[in-house]
């Protein structure tokens, strides 16, 4: 065959392609799985115990989708906000994500935020649950994956018993707090300093070389203060400093960043691909957290993702929430190059029919299912309805003033 013939010809079938009209496309895609038209009928949400909202989107196929829209502390303001954004939902196709993803939140008019991101982020965990499902596929093969089978989880650990119960279960990272007698003043003194050091050498002698160890500084540390205790914890190798001045200081971070060799980690409080944007320019951090729950979804966490990649810089989604949201962070891992470590509290006991299973590397396996790759246990669900959990209110015992949690 000639170049020239075997052109035209590729070219017929491209131009055939372009003129199939919409059923002989969604024929090639699984038909039984993939109706014509399919139209979203309801939104319900849940508020679950401890802490956590669970929504779900239902259609006209009888496929309901599954999402995480939580904001810690503002469980009603979310749902009031999901239910301002249904009547928006209702009829429209859901297949079209990225397309709603714009719609909900460049209609807002005043943009971003926690309360609009967070309803917007379980709402877009649930279109892609609903998409993976009517094409009886996981999320992360839409996205192009696999591009690893197997997810690193961290657990919690704040004293040297904790540590070896961790060990005992598996785990081979590990995240810990600053341990501390009374909350850190702008200006600290050698013994405050040296008690934190000391509990994080009790961890890291507990857990051996072998463990890794980030220590969150929540935010709650003063730069000056900040400062002398990334020095004082360099010889134990933390795995990443979080937090160790408020996020939206970026400036700071990034003179903190640049000050020291330990790993820098932020994200959790940061919205959207335009906050993450100043932290990477900046260099503010060496590793991003996005939570998927409140900085816009799957779908903004890909691109934040791609974001990072370009920098050199993993990604390692906050995630102090449900096994809803720690479903979501397995598919993104699982289409991502640049993922590092995954944070979860709940593996699912209790809430789902098939919990994840922490492996014996320290590893959660990535769902095949369908959607999110998770089915909820209804019965178990139903004895945790309802709670009206609320941020800590916490004061300096010394003066009584307001300090950070």
């Amino acid at each position: 065959m000639s170049r020239r013939t075997a052109l035209q010809s590729l070219l017929g079938v491209v131009g055939m392609g372009m003129i199939l009209p919409r059923s002989s496309y969604a024929s090639v895609i699984r038909p039984e799985q993939y109706k014509e038209k399919v139209k979203i009928t309801r939104l319900e949400t849940f508020l679950i115990k401890p802490r956590w909202i669970f929504l779900k989107i239902h259609t006209d196929a009888g496929v309901v989708g599954l999402g995480e829209p939580l904001l810690e502390g503002r469980a009603l303001t979310i749902q009031t906000a999901i239910k301002e954004i249904e009547p928006y939902l209702i009829g429209k196709d859901p297949r079209q994500v990225i397309h709603h993803w714009q719609a909900i939140y460049r209609h807002a008019f005043y943009r971003g935020g926690p309360i609009l991101t967070s309803a917007l982020s379980g709402i877009d965990h649930a279109l892609w649950d609903i998409k993976g499902k009517l094409l009886n596929v996981p999320v992360y093969e839409l996205f192009g994956g696999p591009t690893r089978d197997r997810v690193r989880v961290y657990g919690r650990a704040s004293s040297a018993d904790d540590m070896k119960k961790r060990l005992s279960e598996g785990y081979k990272t590990i995240k810990t707090g600053v341990a501390k007698e009374n909350p850190a003043r702008i200006v600290e003194n050698p013994k405050f300093i040296q008690y934190a050091v000391d509990n994080f050498a009790s961890l890291r002698e507990a857990g051996g070389k072998d463990m890794d160890i980030g220590i969150d500084f929540h935010g709650a540390i003063s730069p000056q203060v900040s400062k002398v205790l990334i020095k004082e914890l360099e010889p134990f190798h933390p795995m990443f400093i979080e937090e160790p001045v408020q996020a939206q200081n970026v400036d700071v971070l990034a003179d903190i960043a640049h000050g020291t060799h330990l790993p820098i980690a932020t994200g959790e409080r940061i919205f959207t691909k335009w906050g993450f944007r100043e932290i990477l320019e900046k260099k503010a951090a060496s590793i991003l957290q996005p939570d998927l729950c409140h900085a816009g979804g799957i779908t903004e966490g890909r691109l934040i993702a791609g974001m990072a990649e370009a920098y050199y810089v993993p990604i390692a989604p906050h995630n102090p929430m449900g096994p809803i949201s720690l479903a979501a962070g397995l598919q993104l891992a699982a289409s991502i190059p640049n993922f590092l470590v995954q944070e979860q509290v709940s593996l699912g006991e209790g809430y789902l029919k098939k919990p994840f299973k922490l492996e014996k590397d320290g590893n959660v396996l990535v769902p095949t299912g369908p959607g999110l790759g998770v089915e909820l246990d209804e019965k178990q669900i139903a004895e945790k309805i309802g709670h009206d959990w609320k941020n800590p209110e916490t004061y300096d015992p010394r003066d009584g003033s307001v300090v950070d949690w």
